[in-house]
């Protein structure tokens, strides 16, 4: 199949653009040794994996290239993350509420979840998750030997209450301890939970005796007319515990070094992390870290320009070619969340368990085969996902006109 991006020209609206989304080549990204780009042959568009197709953020490169030059390559030390990321939180979300000494450095957010699940259960015990909802969250808690207990997603793909409190109900059953684990942002919907919708969780984990563990890893990145909300701000959320890095938002993810955050009634809990967990971070992460939260705001605020941009492109594309998709323009994150369940592909594909990131089902196996687009599929994120794809459009604008007309033709020639 021919390549056509690499001769693509850019239209006005692109060439206007300053953002990071716009400054790389396909050339130029196909270099790269990542998993993005080299899980796939070269004639594949990679939209799956959460990396995003932009250079890094001068400060953090500038820093990083420091600390090379100094050969300042040791074990890490202080507390300069955690108070980066407590001015970050109260210039962007009016958190004023972080306190330093109530976190805890763990190698990155989804080891940093293991942790806290452990801190407040046992082998045995529940975890609750909103499916569909991203695949780690089933293979690490099972792989931890605890028990999931889903909870589906409303219609509209926001949390549905009842099913949450019933949830719990089933997760407390014969005294079992358990842990709701939140997706803050959710992933795949892009969903930001409101306030209201966060303080109703609060209480119906209080009533039920459930712990909260937010993962909000993807805080950083909310888009136009949406507003983030950290869950240990809600009245009720007291003794629940956060997850936070610069991992998503600045594509660190070659780059380990997260935090741990307790609530008021959590703080010793907290102290009680083995003191290994604090090694797996690299000094190099950390200060990559420290520095897009203390430095990088501009460069995000770019970003965000460039993903508001490409949603409501990646909108106009799906609206061209794939008219029949469910498609909601996600409030947060870059990735997007396709319906394609009324090709029916996944009635006789979709067979493996959830959290199996490496089996390809229905229409994701489809685009890869046919329009040679790798997304990811929507089976691995739990009941609800089957027949859907996540579609990362953290990309150029001309990789993601290229991907989705190569999916339509697909459609188009697809015969059951």
């Amino acid at each position: 199949m021919t390549d056509e991006t690499k001769s693509e020209p850019l239209e006005v609206a692109d060439a206007d653009r300053t953002d990071p989304l716009v400054q790389l080549s396909l050339e130029q990204l196909r270099q790269r040794t990542s998993m993005k780009w080299r899980t796939h042959p070269a004639d594949v568009l990679p939209l799956w994996v959460a990396e995003m197709d932009v250079p890094m953020a001068p400060p953090i490169a500038e820093a990083l290239q420091r600390a090379i030059d100094l050969g300042d390559t040791g074990y890490p030390y202080g507390t300069a993350y955690a108070e980066a990321l407590a001015a970050f939180a109260a210039e962007r979300w009016q958190w004023d509420g972080l306190r330093v000494e109530h976190t805890a450095i763990v190698p990155d957010v989804m080891l940093g979840v293991v942790e806290m699940i452990r801190l407040v259960t046992g082998p045995g015990d529940a975890v609750v998750v909103c499916s569909p909802v991203y695949p780690p969250f089933y293979a690490f808690v099972s792989h931890d030997a605890r028990e999931i207990v889903e909870a589906r997603l409303g219609p509209d793909l926001r949390v549905d209450l009842a099913a949450l409190e019933d949830a719990f109900v089933r997760a407390r059953c014969h005294g079992r301890r358990a842990v709701f684990l939140m997706s803050n942002p959710h992933n795949p919907t892009g969903v930001v939970h409101t306030r209201q919708e966060l303080e109703a969780v609060a209480a119906l984990a209080r009533e039920h005796g459930v712990r909260v563990v937010s993962d909000e890893i993807h805080a950083p990145l909310i888009l136009p007319g949406a507003t983030f909300t950290p869950f240990l701000t809600v009245p009720g959320a007291e003794n629940a515990f956060a997850l936070v890095s610069a991992s998503k938002a600045w594509n660190l993810a070659g780059l380990k070094a997260a935090l741990a955050v307790a609530g008021p009634e959590a703080a010793d809990e907290l102290q009680l992390l083995p003191e290994e967990v604090g090694h797996g971070p690299s000094h190099l992460g950390i200060i990559a870290h420290t520095t897009a939260f203390r430095e990088g705001g501009n460069w995000l605020d770019e970003l965000l320009t460039g993903l508001d941009a490409n949603r409501r492109l990646l909108g106009r594309l799906l609206e061209e070619h794939l008219p029949d998709v469910g498609y909601r323009q996600p409030e947060a994150t870059y990735l997007a969340w396709l319906d394609f369940t009324w090709l029916g592909l996944h009635k006789a594909r979709d067979t493996a368990g959830p959290g199996v990131v490496s089996d390809l089902a229905g229409p994701a196996k489809l685009f890869l085969d046919e329009a040679r687009v790798a997304l990811s599929s929507g089976h691995v994120f739990g009941s609800g996902g089957e027949g859907h794809v996540r579609l990362n459009f953290a990309t150029t604008p001309a990789v993601l006109r290229e991907a989705v007309g190569r999916m339509g033709r697909a459609v188009r020639d697809f015969r059951p």
